[in-house]
């Protein structure tokens, strides 16, 4: 690698984004052989949190809380709906709304899938209050960015 070769990619580096997004990308790897032990997507898991979070909700509020717009959402959804993890039904109060709910077969895996987070803690040097404080900076910045 010539100097500039190694300048330019120290400088690439160098750029938040740069580190986000390979840090983003490292951690969506190193889910992917436990999440395929839950037989569940990143995005699926990230869909599953929510209504672990707050069931029999609505897409769009599922769409909210996980930042997957509706297009990608709706997808993900039938898929887990296929694998009988949620079902979607329509609301009593509005029948043009559809409502998300959990089945046993998705509650019961929520352990056994919220259990994957201290896998991946134990992989990380970071301590617990620098991984509260990084996910506070990075839930400020995407703030940030999508209010401006």
């Amino acid at each position: 690698m010539s100097p500039s070769d190694q300048q330019a990619s120290s400088c690439l580096s160098d750029n938040v984004c740069f580190a986000l997004y390979t840090a983003g990308n490292a951690l969506v790897r190193a889910y992917r052989p436990l999440l395929d032990e839950c037989g569940l997507t990143y995005p699926q898991y990230l869909v599953m949190q929510a209504l672990w979070l707050n069931d029999g909700v609505s897409l769009t509020q599922v769409s909210q809380a996980t930042r997957l717009d509706l297009g990608s959402l709706t997808p993900i959804v039938k898929r887990l709906e296929a694998k009988d993890l949620l079902n979607r039904g329509i609301d009593a109060e509005d029948e043009r709304k559809k409502i998300i709910r959990i089945t046993p077969e998705g509650l019961a895996l929520k352990q056994e899938a919220l259990a994957l987070k201290q896998v991946l803690l134990d992989r990380v040097s970071l301590c617990e209050s620098e991984i509260e404080s990084l996910r506070k900076m990075c839930m400020t910045l995407t703030q940030d960015l999508n209010s401006k």
